[in-house]
């Protein structure tokens, strides 16, 4: 699955516009590389920059795109659990397959308050949900003991994990059923996250090469697990210099690079420096989606 960015038109400006004729490119290319399903507006979407408004028509414009043929997955986390529950019914009501709830980021709730949080948006929207653990970016660390306090509602089907502690699958597994989805949030250890017994990946690798990750996926899930080594090697380059700076800084330079999306990304966040340019180039020509 991939994190899909949010294209938009070329600039670096507070209010930069959305261009929805490259988001439907982008949307395209996708399906086309067998990317088995898209989640708009999450940190990779620039959900941070976008108000209520552009976010939820972030959310019906690939809905719409999508046209049935994979499922969307819409990044609706808030740090305040209203604002989750109303971005959450928003998107359901766009059409969105399932949600993506991230941990609530900068206030740094209590075990018992993200486990509240939660259960208040499943038992508000009745929507599939998945919730998403990345420490890394909101100080706050979504434990296996509460995940497995939360699995048991209906409205709640998985986890993106994006600790890369891949020894979390076997924990999180025990705390949880058989068919709660456990999904990587770190390329770099998302084959290892496979191996150990997880169900998938929502990538940020998958922006730029969405055909080498869905192989490696089904790889995986075959147990050919030299292939799909083999074919991730080649894309570590891609896994490490995409976060060289700020996601998703690199994945737009990358997009521009591939033709797909103009050379456009809203401040705070800035248009990725001249001098790492060719580190990420040199990574794109490694995973083979630039000649070499």
């Amino acid at each position: 699955m991939v994190a899909i960015a949010t294209p938009m038109a070329a600039g670096n400006a507070p209010r930069t516009a959305l261009d929805f004729a490259a988001l439907a490119r982008l949307v395209e290319f996708h399906i086309a590389a067998g990317t088995d399903a898209l989640v708009a507006v999450g940190t990779t979407g620039e959900s941070a920059t976008l108000d209520d408004h552009e976010h939820i028509e972030v959310i019906r414009q690939v809905v719409e795109l999508v046209r049935g043929r994979v499922p969307v997955i819409a990044g609706t986390g808030a740090n305040a659990t209203h604002e989750a529950i109303t971005l959450t019914r928003a998107a359901a009501e766009a059409g969105a397959d399932a949600c993506l709830l991230v941990t609530p980021y900068y206030n740094k709730p209590t075990q018992e308050g993200l486990y509240r949080h939660y259960m208040a948006v499943a038992d508000a929207v009745a929507v599939p949900q998945i919730l998403y653990n990345v420490p890394g970016r909101t100080a706050c660390d979504l434990l296996p003991t509460t995940v497995g306090r939360l699995a048991p509602h209906p409205n709640i089907i998985g986890i993106k994990d994006a600790t890369a502690e891949v020894d979390r699958v076997g924990t999180l597994r025990e705390k949880t059923s058989a068919d709660f989805l456990l999904l990587s949030g770190d390329d770099l250890s998302s084959l290892d996250f496979l191996i150990a017994g997880g169900d998938g990946v929502i990538s940020v690798t998958a922006n730029v090469a969405p055909r080498s990750m869905s192989e490696i996926c089904r790889f995986a899930r075959e147990g050919d697990i030299e292939r799909a080594r083999n074919l991730d090697a080649t894309l570590e380059g891609l896994h490490r210099h995409l976060f060289i700076e700020s996601n998703p800084i690199p994945t737009k330079w990358a997009l521009h690079r591939l033709g797909l999306i103009e050379a456009g990304i809203r401040l705070p966040l800035t248009w990725l420096t001249s001098e790492l340019a060719p580190t990420v180039e040199a990574a794109m020509r490694q995973a083979g989606v630039l000649e070499v």
